[in-house]
């Protein structure tokens, strides 16, 4: 899952990342989770805005080595998972009185995929709440990182108490290009080595 060759520039990137922040601490998959986001954001405060649980990113690190499907909220998110494809069904999804097209969406993703995947919502609150209705989804992780003054700190909260193993964070920012990063942390990261690779 990890790639073999990493541009300089990233390199330098993650060189200043790790010149303004102390991420050493960090256990080694949220580390890689924390240092990917704030690289894709420039936003060192999503140091302390994620909330990460270090058993449930190894689990699902194990499921995506199983190849456990991804599915995305929005093709956004799916373009920005480099390494593997995503399912995002959001163009055949329509919209209703009762349930968001990006709701339904996630619906069909689930008649697709079954229980055991791994879930990337960086748009849509109605997404992730339509996600946490589905009791018998079973995901390997949520990465809950939906963006918006809608809904979206909402929607992350009601993901943390779920008890889901999740990625989320406390703030109304997120978005498509953060939640793609928490993914693809996981899918970089060779595991337990604890130098993360980029």
């Amino acid at each position: 899952m990890s790639r073999t060759t990493v541009h300089p520039i990233e390199q330098e990137s993650f060189r200043i990342l790790r010149s303004r922040l102390d991420t050493s601490p960090l256990p080694p998959l949220t580390r890689a989770v924390v240092e990917r986001v704030i690289h894709s954001s420039a936003d060192l405060d999503y140091a302390d805005d994620l909330v990460c649980d270090e058993p449930s990113l190894v689990t699902a690190h194990a499921a995506l080595l199983a190849g456990a499907p991804i599915v995305a909220d929005v093709e956004m998110v799916a373009s920005g998972i480099t390494t593997r494809k995503a399912v995002c069904r959001l163009k055949e999804a329509k919209s209703g009185p009762a349930l968001t097209r990006s709701a339904h969406a996630i619906r069909l993703a689930y008649e697709e995929v079954g229980p055991g995947a791994i879930w990337v919502i960086g748009c849509a609150p109605t997404a992730l709440e339509e996600l946490l209705t589905l009791e018998a989804a079973g995901p390997a992780l949520v990465i809950g990182l939906p963006v918006g003054f809608v809904g979206a700190a909402e929607s992350k909260a009601a993901l943390r108490a779920s008890g889901l193993p999740a990625v989320s964070n406390v703030s109304e920012k997120g978005g498509s290009a953060v939640a793609a990063a928490a993914l693809n942390a996981l899918l970089y990261t060779e595991y337990p080595n604890k130098e993360n690779h980029l």
